[in-house]
């Protein structure tokens, strides 16, 4: 069998570039493991450049070729892991190049990643299948009436979360809990994304759910939990920084059979509905009156050594590198 060809794509423009760098070292060390493979680890540029490890710029042709510009050398790229967390990736962009170029891609379609990056467009989603999420509005502008529907939204509830449409790992998020700081944090928040949610404040559990394909078939993993300080939000800060407070559990603990059967199910059904593809993390709230909520979905989730993507499928009983291996080289 002929060796293949593997495009390991990371950086990107968002503001998840560091860690992205971060969750392709995690999958390469992976991909050595498997043979009849050949990774080609390419830096995607803030700037939209390509840049190879001995730091050759090169670009990908509508042809599927990885051509470098110094040494005219071009590699036929046979498959593409797109490890780009937030835009391109998540996005649906990278995925809309693969296709132009016919290279078969791992993850979710470039509708899919659309689907679920944006959380006004995944909430309405969630509402036509019935799938209970935070109460929550959104603004398409920062002008008068659009802040007074936030004022009116705040004094209902009295306690909000912020959040850019079109950003992952909370960027442009904010928690609200004085009236005062509304305008600024929604001003904040339109400097990341044309659109702007408006959720509740829930005082919940968060909990996160691997949906995956192996061997065929869909696999939803019990539910793992991340706990955060009292009175802190899993800012970007406390997700990824060395001075983390934030603990994390693979498998949750006290949960009843019929909340863990609840989240599963819905897990499911949010992965099928939405035409979701290879993987997922898709994460809910669990509150003290025991109201179930799926806050988001998540279709490229972090894949760091302490990710809890890999740590729940390799929980559940399965292999990564097999995993890798499965959508590779089928």
């Amino acid at each position: 069998m002929a060796e293949k060809s593997v495009l390991l794509l990371f950086g990107g423009g968002s503001t998840e570039h560091e860690i992205s760098k971060v969750s392709s070292k995690f999958i390469r060390k992976n991909l050595k493991s498997i043979e009849g493979i050949k990774t080609y680890a390419i830096e995607l540029t803030k700037d939209n450049g390509y840049i190879a490890e001995d730091g050759e710029e090169c670009h990908l042709s509508f042809t599927g070729e990885l051509i470098f510009e110094k040494s005219g050398k071009r590699i036929k790229i046979d498959y593409a892991i797109p490890c780009l967390h937030g835009f391109p990736g998540e996005t649906g962009d990278i995925q809309s190049v693969f296709e132009l170029s016919r290279i078969p891609y791992f993850g979710c379609d470039k509708e899919a990643s659309q689907n679920c990056f944006n959380k006004v467009t995944s909430k309405l989603w969630f509402d036509t299948l019935q799938i209970p999420n935070t109460p929550s509005i959104f603004l398409s502008s920062s002008n008068l009436n659009e802040l007074e529907k936030a004022r009116t939204f705040f004094r209902k509830y009295g306690e909000v979360f912020i959040k850019a449409a079109s950003q992952g790992s909370s960027v442009g998020c904010y928690w609200v809990t004085d009236e005062s700081n509304l305008e600024m944090s929604v001003i904040e928040a339109f400097n990341y994304s044309q659109h702007v949610l408006i959720e509740k404040a829930l005082k919940a559990r968060e909990l996160e759910i691997a949906v995956y394909e192996y061997d065929g078939k869909i696999v939803v993993t019990r539910p793992g939990e991340i706990i955060t300080p009292e009175n802190e939000f899993y800012s970007y800060e406390e997700k990824y920084s060395n001075g983390s407070n934030s603990v994390t559990h693979i498998e949750a603990k006290d949960l009843t059979d019929t909340q863990v059967s609840t989240m599963m199910k819905i897990a499911k059904k949010a992965f099928v509905a939405m035409k979701l593809r290879h993987l997922a993390r898709i994460d809910f709230f669990l509150t003290s009156e025991g109201e179930i909520y799926l806050n988001e979905v998540n279709t490229f989730p972090g894949m760091t050594e302490i990710s809890m993507f890999p740590k729940m499928l390799e929980n559940h009983g399965h292999s990564f590198i097999n995993y890798l291996k499965q959508h590779i080289t089928k």
